[in-house]
């Protein structure tokens, strides 16, 4: 058995997240492997630090038991994000510390993020999964196989328009747009198609950022490659002139992608700064996706960790209700324990204190002590707490420590979480600490997990469509109704006479505020939830009511991430990422 690498030890300044990442002990993937049971021939190596896991690794734990499941979710972010992997990262290094035997189950980020304002998503400080230079930008390939999968469809589909129409496909009724994995507005809104006949049919079409793709979500929810092959076939592309759907199986591309799928379907296996497992599969954004990682990492990982800490997109509104409706419905797995983060300074922002601004400076007064502030802006962590226990649950909040924190503060939020319902609130230090900064957590976390739990979805799939997404406004957000616009109402019907009416939903929404409108801090009151179109993922298997105004390609900003990133050539060592 081989035995793990040092620790690495934490500074004071905590310098960069590069320079912690690029300075680490790093095992060999081979004896990360070993520690947690699995053996050469499980893998698919990508040189000496990440490999891919195969699927027949589930039939060979078949008979393991689960190990408990744990979702790591937020309150609703600042545009900074409040830390979200980052503790979901320590947690797995604080139950490592226990002497647990625990995995990571988490996303692979888009290099639009990278690349434009908020970075990457290996975590950070002494809380990351290494290589971070690998985990941030290339990886194994699964983001460029789910954007060539994605824009092969596209190209059949104006192939096929083409070379005759036999399908009778009416091209304004065409939903698939091409994709890339960077953030580009200019490609928002396009014209394909002009220079003649040679050069195809003239049409407005556009471009999604490669994560919002539904081969994306496909990714995360397929349970196998029989699956995934049907998931893909199943995907519309638009209808025919009198309303019947055109699938990519009618197009006779969905084999085709299943091909290029095939190796991004395996999870790949990488490891924590403290050297603790971690599986990185699919990265769907959570406002305008599922916000999941996938259902096979989660499967292969729960069979050989006694702990497997996953997280959900933005805050419990946006990925852990998504998590929890549509990812475990595919799964049939249901969580141990939710973990809600909190940052003291977006609970002052949410109780009317200062303006968060991505890219500026914190103001002045989110860090100074302000207990009335820190109090009203609570309210928000409650509301999450409750989104929470809907499931029937146990909860935990983790309030990631900032060092403006005050003792005070600490304390008040504390006791505002364990008033509002979380079996234990913690304050943890993971960022500065690594693993020993969240054994306290990791504790509160292993005392929820034998809480007794009773789970239940939020809605039966049996209901209408209407009276679902009704549900979700209701009792997640706390909207007083719906208000579906003309375009909207005729999806309601085209849906339900196409029989998509018994799938689960996904609500494309804002994650800066509770309701449709970002502005709206703290637990937004009196507002009616405008869904303004639904959009069918029916390969996905969701229907995504578009809440508001919703962008599925991101900008990037006036100073963009990129500026800072560089190449030393003379070491060939990445630099300026964080």
């Amino acid at each position: 058995m081989s035995t793990s690498a040092p620790y690495v030890e934490p500074r004071t300044p905590v310098p960069s997240d590069l320079d912690i990442a690029q300075e680490a002990p790093i095992e060999p993937i081979l004896s990360v492997a070993e520690r947690v049971g699995l053996a050469p021939e499980d893998l698919e190596l990508y040189g000496t630090y990440k490999a891919k896991v195969h699927l027949d690794v589930r039939e060979k734990l078949a008979e393991e038991p689960l190990g408990k499941y744990v979702d790591v979710t937020a309150i609703t972010p600042t545009p900074l994000g409040e830390g979200k992997t980052t503790t979901a990262v320590g947690l797995s290094q604080g139950l490592g510390r226990l002497g647990h035997k625990v995995f990571s189950t988490i996303r692979q980020p888009s290099m639009g993020p990278t690349f434009g304002i908020k970075g990457g998503a290996a975590g950070g400080g002494y809380s990351q999964v290494i290589p971070m230079e690998d985990f941030n930008l290339h990886l194994t390939g699964d983001l460029h196989a789910v954007a060539a999968a994605n824009n092969l469809l596209a190209a059949a589909v104006d192939n096929h328009l083409t070379h005759g129409n036999q399908l009778d496909l009416n091209p304004y009724s065409i939903t698939w747009q091409r994709v890339v994995d960077l953030n580009d507005r200019a490609l928002r809104n396009v014209v394909i198609g002009l220079g003649g006949k040679a050069n195809g049919n003239p049409r407005e079409a556009g471009f999604d950022i490669a994560v919002a793709s539904e081969v994306m979500a496909i990714l995360a929810l397929a349970t196998g490659l029989d699956d995934l092959r049907q998931r893909l076939g199943r995907i519309v592309v638009g209808t025919t002139f009198d309303g019947q759907p055109v699938t990519a199986e009618d197009l006779k591309v969905a084999g085709a992608m299943t091909v290029l799928m095939k190796d991004a379907l395996m999870p790949t296996l990488l490891q924590t700064l403290e050297h603790t497992p971690a599986l990185v599969h699919a990265g769907p954004f959570a406002n305008i996706a599922h916000g999941n990682s996938s259902v096979i990492a989660d499967q292969i990982a729960l069979r050989l960790g006694d702990y497997v800490v996953t997280e959900s997109g933005f805050g419990a509104d946006i990925g852990m209700e998504k998590f929890m409706n549509i990812k475990c419905r595919a799964s049939g797995l249901t969580p141990d324990c939710v973990v809600i983060v909190a940052t003291i300074r977006a609970l002052k922002m949410h109780g009317g204190v200062g303006k968060v601004i991505a890219g500026k400076p914190l103001p002045a007064e989110l860090i100074e002590e302000n207990l009335p502030g820190l109090e009203s802006g609570a309210a928000n962590l409650v509301a999450h707490i409750r989104i929470a226990k809907r499931f029937g649950v146990p909860v935990v909040v983790a309030v990631n420590r900032f060092a403006t924190d005050t003792k005070n503060e600490v304390s008040l939020l504390e006791k505002v979480a364990i008033d509002g319902g979380a079996e234990a609130a913690v304050m943890t230090d993971h960022w500065a600490q690594g693993g020993a900064g969240s054994i306290a957590l990791a504790e509160a976390v292993v005392e929820a997990c034998e809480q007794p739990k009773n789970f239940e979805f939020l809605y039966p799939l049996d209901i209408p469509i209407r009276d679902k997404i009704e549900v979700i406004a209701k009792k997640v957000y706390g909207a007083d109704g719906v208000d579906f616009l003309d375009a909207a109402e005729a999806k309601l019907k085209l849906y339900t006479d196409l029989g998509y009416d018994r799938l689960p939903i996904c609500m494309a929404k804002t994650h800066l505020s509770l309701s449709h409108e970002p502005r709206r801090k703290g637990v937004p009151k009196d507002f009616r939830l405008p869904v303004r179109d639904i959009r069918a993922s029916v390969g996905a298997g969701f229907l995504y009511p578009l809440c508001g105004t919703m962008r599925t390609m991101p900008g990037l900003p006036s100073r963009p991430a990129f500026e800072n990133v560089d190449l030393d050539t003379a070491t060939g060592r990445v630099i300026g990422l964080f």
